[in-house]
């Protein structure tokens, strides 16, 4: 008698997505990732990890870094973090010492002001103008206020320093995608905070300077506000009183918790927990339909675990089960953009914060946004409730593009799928499976991305079983997929992410 118990078995699911009207429309750069100010010195929980990743000495003639970035073409890149609240502007003919920051245990973000030469500047705008890359940057939102000893920011905004560096970029001739307001002062704020009135009205001011500096120019940057955790209180006033000159509302997402906790992995790993992180999303957007805003929703930054994250949790395999599903829940709730903190810097980064290696992670979002494409699907999966799955019409070409995220380490699942409202162009040989009968016999092409070894911890990731490393010149491996006889169901092994593509599936939505 064989013994059965030595194999797990294959569960069966389906896949139900709606082929009628997208249910949400993201931006054509979705992905973004941020870069930070933070210095070397600092540590959380005694870990030092961030290195020379900071705006002010990150190596701008990395080869892996410039490559990075132009395999997106592409990427957009919010500059910002904490200490963005505190970095003052060299200006022209200002002679006072442009020094970076120094540890102050006294100060309120642990470190002295900092400052941006403009040398540095000219360099930042030269690299990403060569990188392709579009830039977000975040002006400092205390300059002038008074902080109270409860952290309570008050008086108006001083902006003059800002007005001087967004006169230079003009002048040098540099573009700003957008200039966003302040980092994480809204509600209760983190560090120090602005009552959603006066954060309303310096809104206005700077879309008022915004507009009265890029006059004559085609393309006016965004203005985008206000970088911070969602409260419920302050955001509904923020959004009406700055509706008519903010374009963008930007949260940010550390749903997980602190990078020092024991558990950050169960919590990746639990599809509920994974649910309850879509309330910042729904609700954030109920608050813009209420408004009657045009102002758009993003994430400005998420690095899931605050604290810079978690040394071989948030920048391994593992995290990109919470990554791929933060952007497919985010992308349906009709967010436009969502920034990961960080492109490099701290345990969280896109890439190795020392060689500059690509993580995980940083694979998982090239694909999402080479194959996922503006509009997103209603989609829906039943038979386990381990599986998550997300769907678009694909990117660059016919069809639609499937994201199945499979959570559990012990059963293969195997999945079909089924489309409403396709439309038939070619004549069907069968009329069983739906999807199958009506892929016309075009073969899917499919990206099954795993850990060596089913390791969740490693810092390498297999597509289709082999490894993507960068070579000897420095260059991003191409993602090639597999192709599929359309007639075979989806077979998503333990602990796996794949996205399959169905050039042969067409939808009413999708050939709009």
């Amino acid at each position: 008698m064989a013994n059965s118990q030595t194999t797990n078995p294959t569960l069966q699911g389906t896949v139900s997505i709606r082929g009628t009207a997208s249910i949400a429309k993201i931006d054509s750069d979705f992905i973004c990732a941020t870069i930070d100010w933070w210095p070397p010195q600092k540590c959380d929980y005694g870990t030092c990890s961030w290195s020379t990743a900071s705006l002010l000495n990150l190596d701008l003639t990395d080869v892996v870094l410039l490559n990075a970035i132009k395999a997106f073409t592409p990427l957009k890149i919010r500059m910002g973090g904490t200490l963005q609240d505190n970095v003052r502007y060299q200006t022209v003919g200002d002679n006072t010492p442009c020094t970076g920051f120094a540890v102050n245990s006294g100060s309120m973000y642990g470190f002295t002001q900092g400052c941006l030469p403009m040398a540095r500047w000219d360099a930042l705008n030269v690299f990403f103008k060569q990188a392709g890359a579009r830039i977000i940057f975040g002006l400092n939102a205390l300059t002038g206020r008074k902080i109270g000893s409860d952290g309570t920011a008050t008086g108006a905004w001083d902006s003059t320093n800002a007005q001087a560096l967004m006169r230079y970029t003009i002048n040098k001739g540099y573009t700003i995608t957008g200039w966003e307001f302040g980092n994480e002062l809204s509600g209760s704020g983190i560090g120090a905070s602005v009552a959603a009135d006066q954060y309303a009205a310096d809104t206005v001011s700077l879309q008022n300077i915004v507009q009265n500096l890029y006059k004559g120019f085609k393309l006016m940057p965004m203005v985008l506000g206000p970088g911070g955790f969602f409260d419920s209180n302050w955001f509904p006033e923020y959004v009406q009183k700055a509706q008519n000159s903010l374009q963008v509302i930007t949260q940010h997402i550390y749903n997980l918790g602190p990078g020092v906790d024991d558990h950050l992995v169960d919590k990746i790993l639990d599809p509920n927990y994974l649910s309850s992180g879509s309330g910042p999303f729904s609700n954030l957007q109920s608050i813009l339909k209420n408004s009657g805003s045009s102002t758009v929703a993003w994430v400005g930054e998420a690095g899931g675990a605050y604290n810079s994250g978690h040394n071989h949790v948030t920048n391994a395999f593992v995290f990109s089960f919470w990554y791929m599903d933060q952007l497919g829940m985010a992308a349906s709730y009709d967010t436009k953009t969502y920034c990961r903190q960080s492109l490099i810097g701290g345990n969280y980064g896109l890439l190795n914060t020392t060689t500059f290696v690509p993580n995980p992670d940083y694979y998982s979002a090239l694909l999402f946004h080479r194959l996922m494409g503006r509009k997103v699907l209603s989609t829906s999966f039943s038979g386990t409730n381990m599986i998550r799955a997300y769907s678009h019409c694909s990117r660059k070409s016919k069809g639609i593009t499937l994201l199945l995220i499979n959570l559990d380490g012990n059963n293969t699942v195997q999945v079909e799928v089924s489309v409403s409202n396709v439309m038939q162009t070619q004549a069907l040989n069968r009329n069983t499976a739906p999807l199958f009968a009506k892929s016309g016999g075009v073969p899917r092409q499919e990206y099954h991305l795993t850990a060596p070894n089913g390791d969740l911890h490693s810092q390498t990731v297999l597509l289709n079983g082999k490894p993507l490393t960068v070579d000897s010149s420095g260059d991003i491996p191409p993602l090639q997929p597999i192709s599929v006889n359309p007639t075979q169901p989806i077979i998503v092994s333990p602990y796996s992410i794949v996205f399959v593509q169905f050039p042969g599936i067409q939808v009413p939505v999708c050939s709009r």
